[in-house]
This record gives C-alpha cells, sequence and structure tokens, in this order.
C-alpha cells in the first residue's frame, strides 16, 4: 500500500566521474571534459552538449568534439567521492537503497517533523552535497520509485523535480516511450513500428497487445509503468546476487594470443573472488560472458559442487569455460572478456570452517586469506601474480559495499 504523498526520492549524481575531474581541476571547469581515452566513461554536461554519450567509443567521441579534454580515470577518488555523498544520504534518512555507486532511492516518509516536506529534504540533501563533497546532484520526488526515477532523468542536470500525485499522469504521458524502464533501442525500434512512441501511446493499449509486441513479460511491465503502477518500496539490507568484473578490449582482443587472453581471465577472476573474500560471501556457478568483433554476444556457465571464494578452484572453472569457446573465439574475435560468480551462497563464507571443502581448496583458501590481507593494509598492488607482472591489469570499477 502506498504512502500518501510524494516521498520517495531518487538522488543522482551528474556525470559523476566527469564532475569529480572537473571539482578536483579547476581548469576543467565549465569545459567538455572526457574520461577514459579508448571508450567514454563519462562525459561532462559541456561534451554532452556535441552528442558525445558513455560508453562511446574515444575516437568518435574527439570527432564529436575535437575540442574535448581527455583525463585518465581516477577510480580510488570516485570510490571516495561516492562514500562521501553515501554518508549524506544515510545522514539525510535511514531508509536508503543504493542503485550504484552514483545512486539511490531514499525514503522520507515520516520525516515531515523533524526535517520537513521532501522538497525541502531534498533541496537540502542537494546543498549538502555541493558543500561537503563538492558534485551537483539532482533529485527526482515522487510516489513511486519508478516515478521518482523518471523525475530525476527530466531535471538534469543539477536539479530538483517534484511529481505532485496528482500529476503524475500529466507528466508521464508525454515522455518518450524510451522513459519507460526496460525499454532500450531495440524495444523502442519495435514499438515505434507500430507507431507507439511516447508513454500515453503504450497506455492506450492493453496488456495483451503490448505482450503480442514485445513479449509477455515486457508487455506486463510496460502495461504497468505506463499506469505508474509500480509497488515496490525502498529496501535496505540488499545483498548481491553475483559478484562480477569485465574487461573491455576493443580491436586489439582479435590479435591477442591464449596466454594475453589467460592473462585477462586470471585479473578478472582475482579481482572477484578478492571482493567475494571481502563481503564473506561464496558462490558456486561460474557465468563467462563474450562480446565479438561483430557485437554478438554469449554466455557460458559451469556449476560446482559447493560454493566456493577460492580463487584457484574459480580459476579453474572460468579456464575450462574459456577453453569451451576458444572456437568461437579464434572465429569471430573477441572485444570483451566478462565473468560472474552467482548462486550466492546466502549463509556467507562458512566453507572457511566446512571439512567438505577438501585439503587443496582450503589450503588454496588460506593462501588466498593471507594475500587479501597483506593487499588491505599495503594495497592491491603490494602482491601480483606472476602471470600478470609488467601486464595492464584495466580498470576496477568502484562498487558499493555489499
Amino acid at each position: 500500500m502506498f504512502v500518501s504523498g510524494a516521498t520517495i526520492l531518487h538522488a543522482d549524481l551528474d556525470s559523476f566521474y566527469a564532475s569529480v575531474e572537473q571539482r578536483d581541476d579547476p581548469a576543467l571547469r565549465g569545459k567538455p571534459v572526457l574520461v577514459g581515452g579508448g571508450v567514454v566513461l563519462a562525459a561532462s554536461y559541456e561534451a554532452k552538449a556535441y552528442g558525445v554519450r558513455t560508453a562511446m567509443g574515444g575516437r568518435q567521441a574527439r570527432a564529436l568534439c575535437p575540442q574535448a579534454i581527455v583525463v585518465p580515470p581516477r577510480m580510488t577518488a570516485y570510490s571516495e567521492a561516492s562514500d562521501a555523498v553515501f554518508e549524506v544520504f544515510r545522514d539525510t534518512t535511514p531508509i536508503v537503497e543504493p542503485l550504484s555507486v552514483d545512486e539511490a532511492f531514499l525514503d522520507v516518509s515520516g520525516l515531515r517533523r523533524v526535517s520537513g516536506t521532501p522538497i525541502q529534504i531534498a533541496a537540502r540533501l542537494r546543498d549538502r552535497v555541493r558543500e561537503e563533497v563538492g558534485l551537483p546532484i539532482t533529485v527526482g520526488i515522487a510516489r513511486t520509485k519508478f516515478l521518482a526515477k523518471v523525475a530525476s532523468q527530466e531535471a538534469k542536470p543539477d536539479g530538483l523535480l517534484l511529481v505532485p500525485p496528482d500529476r503524475e499522469v500529466a507528466f508521464l504521458h508525454p515522455l518518450p516511450v524510451r522513459r519507460l524502464w526496460g525499454v532500450g533501442a531495440k524495444t523502442a525500434d519495435k514499438l515505434r513500428v507500430h507507431g507507439i512512441e511516447t508513454v500515453a501511446d503504450v497506455a492506450e493499449l492493453s496488456e495483451a497487445t503490448l505482450g503480442s509486441l514485445v513479449g509477455g513479460a515486457m508487455g506486463r511491465q510496460l502495461f504497468a509503468l505506463s499506469h505508474n503502477v509500480d509497488r515496490r518500496r525502498v529496501v535496505t539490507g540488499h545483498r548481491r546476487r553475483s559478484v562480477g568484473a569485465q574487461r573491455a578490449l576493443g580491436r586489439s582482443g582479435n590479435a591477442m594470443t591464449a596466454d594475453e587472453i589467460d592473462a585477462v581471465v586470471v585479473n578478472l577472476i582475482d579481482r572477484i573472488t578478492r571482493r567475494m573474500r571481502t563481503a564473506d560471501r561464496t558462490g558456486r556457478t561460474v557465468v563467462l560472458r563474450l562480446r565479438f568483433d561483430d557485437f554478438c554476444r554469449v554466455t557460458r556457465s559451469h556449476t560446482m559442487p559447493r560454493a566456493t571464494a577460492s580463487t584457484d578452484v574459480i580459476l579453474d572453472a572460468a579456464r575450462r569455460l574459456v577453453a569451451a569457446a576458444q572456437p568461437l573465439i579464434a572465429a569471430r574475435g573477441v572485444t570483451l572478456i566478462g565473468f560472474a560468480v552467482c548462486n550466492i551462497d546466502r549463509e556467507g563464507a562458512q566453507q572457511l570452517e566446512l571439512p567438505f571443502v577438501g585439503p587443496d581448496a582450503k589450503d588454496s583458501l588460506t593462501i588466498d586469506v593471507a594475500i587479501d590481507k597483506v593487499r588491505g593494509r599495503y594495497g592491491n598492488a603490494a602482491l601480483t601474480r606472476g602471470v600478470l607482472v609488467g601486464r595492464d591489469p584495466g580498470l576496477e570499477m568502484p562498487m558499493l559495499p555489499d
């Protein structure tokens, strides 16, 4: 059952990585900034005005905006900024649901007497993030999570927008269909063929008709969202269902040797298992994700007998998956390799005590834990696997704590 007023906030930092760079280097302020050279990890709004977008190739981005200033990413700075912003979030309300390192939902129902109206709370939150962290942030306020997120998208950059309950449909229906969660470019194209371009167009169709166009599950979702039916509440305490990492190789992946690909695999699995042990998580299923030169993707998975966080055990499963996919890699050229460990053990990393893991796995895990302690004290670069010495480890993206 919904609260009567618009008390859900969606807070989203603006061009997060680029804003941190502009904050830390005054010479970059007001100028088009690209974070990352090969692939754009973030673009300032000055660069976005020229059509540059996140995940765009660096060459294309520089062609669109020749005057752009390209800066290398600084993941530690972004992690520290994220931590500082989330401190403000949690000081605003205890009900915070993180979505990523730069956005979250906040439930401010019940705070009127102590903190004021939702719009007063949101305005104060924005001021604090600007003053204490030095970053611009946009906040959308609505009765549902879906509409709060849409409101923040419409208010960007550096804005604040409240959607009153009696104006929800009037606000939502004129928007393009891409504003509906789950509608990407392909789904939008499918709908456009049938003359469906706005949320109002979607709302005019029955659930059955939408299902015939985009599939049953998606049809049900679009029908509900187009009428602003979203019963999800802001929840805290979510634990990850999987832990993953990926490495974009670009066109250079086509020329990589088997040993070079294996080094990428080792680095990704080392990164994933370190995160798992830090969060006291174990998992049973290893998933391989590949993207090829023709932009097609495939996934392969292997489920182990027992949940584990042992680097060697998970690495062995990952290598088997890559070996099985080698004919595809050789024929089509790989541009991205990613792994995820899922089937997470809800009870946590109990393998440290349980006897069924086996002596080899237990010995491996003991070594892993010892390495983690050294890295925790002296930094991740303090100990490196021999196969990775002298190789580019790629970027380790900031992550929310589990």
